[in-house]
């Protein structure tokens, strides 16, 4: 990949873009399956589900693999100081996560709980119940629903910090050399693919996340593994030509894959168990797409996005918050409509349509008020000072 590390990789920006706008639509395509989910719709779609198989073996990972890029790229204009980088990110996301978990979430298991029969108003829920630690009817509460991605994050941020603090620089050095040459090469994609599927297969829980820190055993290992993935990745330029290089490849890979999957879901449908002797098939076909479609998205993001546009900075600035807001308000707006007679398709417009607006306005609002903005994700307004100038001279000077 072209852009030398001291460098912004804008392809990267207009990446994370279009994962977290691709991440609107797989929620809310998600209520139309058999897969359940918080606040079903009118009912399921039967192929519904075969689209999104295009996006779950590696939505996740690309998400983890971009917040370590990014995240070597802060580290870097932080100046390689581990512990003000460390403590910037407690900020940046663990303010919004608060607030998320105390002010953005609640309505969530609450709609959940109104549809099981529950009678209280929202007020007597929030101040009685939502953070009672109990089982309520149907729903434990809290709960921390679509934030789970936020505490991973912080959590692999944080213990990679401590990490760098822990190891010598000649031990974090060979770690890199070791790194670049597993994956800067002929290896970049197998050596992938096998360690996909050897964490997916043979570790607990496998495919099933379960968004809980400390049972997410596979999942950790994954996500865990793309974060790291992407932070050495911006720091290496064998690494960057090696997938300059693949990524066609892995594209075609990455198709492969996800006709496999494609076809084993058009063939045991919904909740319908795949037999036993096609399972290591799926995983590894689940694999290659995961791993595949990463490097060749990164590929692509290189090759083709790699350029600024004036709308760039404002929607990177926007994904944070947008993510923060949008599942909330896909849950508030599924409730009113799914009782208006709808087919599939007006009413997974009308969510899409919702999701997008209203969480663009929860950023433009929170983006003008000074104090909502650390918590909504961004940073607060930086204050702008006049030039210095030279004093005026005095008389006789």
């Amino acid at each position: 990949m072209t852009p030398a590390p001291s460098q912004r990789h804008y392809g990267m920006d207009w990446l994370r873009i279009g994962a977290f706008i691709l991440l609107i639509f797989y929620h809310v395509g998600y209520s139309f399956t058999a897969w359940g989910y918080q606040t079903p719709t009118r009912g399921v779609v039967w192929w519904a589900e075969i689209p999104l198989l295009g996006m779950s073996a590696w939505r996740l990972a690309l998400l983890f693999a971009i917040s370590g890029y990014a995240s070597a790229a802060l580290l870097a204009r932080d100046k390689g100081q581990v512990s003000e980088f460390g403590w910037s990110r407690i900020k940046r996301l663990g303010i919004p996560l608060a607030f998320g978990l105390i002010v953005v979430v609640p309505p969530q298991p609450y709609m959940g709980l109104v549809n099981s029969g529950y009678e209280h108003g929202y007020l007597y829920y929030f101040l009685h119940d939502a953070f009672s630690f109990q089982k309520i009817r149907y729903e434990y509460v809290p709960r921390i629903m679509h934030l789970w991605f936020v505490i991973h994050l912080l959590a692999y941020t944080l213990a990679m910090c401590g990490i760098m603090l822990v190891l010598p620089a000649s031990w974090q050095a060979a770690l890199r050399l070791g790194f670049e040459r597993l994956f800067a090469g002929p290896l970049l994609i197998p050596a992938g693919i096998l360690l996909v599927y050897l964490v997916r297969n043979y570790v607990p829980y496998g495919w099933t996340d379960m968004h809980n820190l400390l049972n997410d055993r596979a999942a950790h290992l994954h996500y865990g593994g793309m974060f790291l993935f992407g932070f050495l990745l911006r720091g290496s330029s064998a690494l960057r030509a090696s997938i300059a290089r693949q990524w066609p490849i892995a594209a075609v890979l990455a198709m492969a894959g996800f006709f496999w999957v494609a076809g084993d879901s058009w063939l045991y449908p919904g909740r319908i168990a795949t037999p036993q002797e096609w399972r290591h098939a799926l995983i590894l076909a689940k694999s290659v797409e995961s791993w595949a479609a990463v490097i060749a998205l990164f590929g692509i993001a290189d090759r083709f996005w790699n350029f600024n546009h004036p709308w760039r900075q404002t929607l990177s600035e926007a994904v944070f918050p947008v993510y923060i807001a949008h599942q909330t308000i896909m849950v508030l707006v599924m409730y009113p409509i799914r009782d208006w007679g709808l087919t599939a398709l007006p009413e997974f417009a009308i969510l899409c349509g919702s999701v997008a607006i209203g969480s663009w306005l929860f950023y433009l609002v929170g983006r003008e008020v000074g104090p909502l903005r650390p918590l909504i994700g961004l940073k607060r307004h930086k204050t702008h000072r006049l030039p210095k100038t030279d004093p005026a001279p005095t008389p006789g000077t």
